[in-house]
């Protein structure tokens, strides 16, 4: 098979108007991959980071944008045993999702959910993987616990906030506008506050009666650090997965001792393929039977045909979004 793909080039970085449409030959599948034909790919932060210089790619990892996909599957590696071309699936990728065409591990690969479109599918690897892996397997989120994510607009974060609501969580969130706020309340948040007008640690602190949270997911870091730590309640837990203010900071680590707290994060593209093929597991058993109940499902916010990804990029940097933007690549 000899296939010309037409996909996102960023050369060597930018700006967003660095993105142009190009082409190239696409490799066939090897080992455990398939080859998918992309109907849409999903628009993340780390896509924007790399795009801008601050984020390679990891070693033996695609050089171009985009980390999940959905579509159709044309092409099996010799040792692909769970799918046959012509399977529909949404799939984690190690990179170029902006593509007519995408190479993924079979064990990346989830059924796109029954009752769900392609668009919505797209919206689900790597969302879903980062808040599966580090709210529920690292930080061990239970029924019952209290629950803070900031940034709950985001894909993280109403990701974040449905699951942890499905799973019988209280759920808190940090914000910019009532719009988002409002968003995050209707994904399942009991508490969505305004971090421009009110001190988020003693609101939350007042809440609980003093007594803090059991987790938290923070993507921000700088000033956040030393609240979240703060804020934790005896055996506490905080994963950190970005850090949009800086990771420096200076911290008083007194309470990490006193309480018994747990400071942990990961970074999701780099772990290996069975570390990914695991949690793609988890959530075909757990996640997947709820989304065909018409729970916890990604929140759209736009959709740009490929060619506009510059604008799909500028859209993430102004945060005005609400939910996931993606491309669509069929036409």
């Amino acid at each position: 098979m000899s296939l010309r793909c037409t996909f996102i080039d960023h050369g060597k970085g930018g700006a967003p108007d660095c993105m142009q449409v190009a082409q190239r030959d696409m490799e066939e599948p090897t080992g455990r991959q398939v080859l998918i034909e992309v109907a849409y790919a999903g628009v993340n932060r780390p896509d924007v980071l790399q795009r801008s210089g601050s984020y390679p790619p990891p070693p033996g990892a695609s050089p171009y944008l985009g980390l999940e996909v959905s579509g159709t599957i044309i092409g099996v590696g010799p040792d692909v045993t769970a799918w046959k071309v012509g399977d529909a699936v949404c799939a984690l990728t190690p990179g170029g999702g902006y593509a007519q065409y995408c190479l993924a591990d079979e064990r990346h690969c989830l059924p796109v959910p029954r009752g769900l479109d392609m668009l919505t599918a797209a919206a689900i690897p790597e969302n879903y993987f980062t808040v599966w892996t580090n709210v529920f397997d690292r930080a061990r989120l239970s029924a019952g616990e209290k629950f803070l994510v900031h940034g709950g607009s985001s894909g993280i974060g109403l990701t974040a906030i449905q699951l942890a609501r499905a799973f019988g969580a209280q759920v808190w969130t940090t914000v910019g506008n009532r719009a988002k706020a409002d968003a995050c309340v209707e994904a399942g948040a009991h508490h969505a506050l305004l971090y421009r007008d009110t001190d988020f640690e003693t609101a939350v602190r007042d809440a609980t009666q003093g007594t803090g949270v059991d987790v938290i997911l923070d993507m921000v870091g700088g000033s956040y650090i030393n609240k979240n730590i703060r804020l934790l309640a005896v055996n506490g837990r905080l994963v950190q997965i970005a850090f949009l203010e800086g990771s420096k900071a200076e911290i008083d680590a007194l309470p990490i001792m006193t309480k018994r707290l747990q400071f942990t994060g990961s970074t999701l593209r780099p772990r290996s393929d069975e570390d990914k093929g695991a949690i793609a597991r988890s959530l075909a058993e757990k996640v997947v039977p709820l989304m065909e109940q018409g729970q916890c499902l990604p929140l759209i916010h736009e959709v740009f045909p490929l060619a506009d990804a510059h604008r799909a990029h500028a859209l993430m940097e102004s945060s005005r979004h609400i939910g996931k933007i993606m491309l669509k690549v069929q036409a």
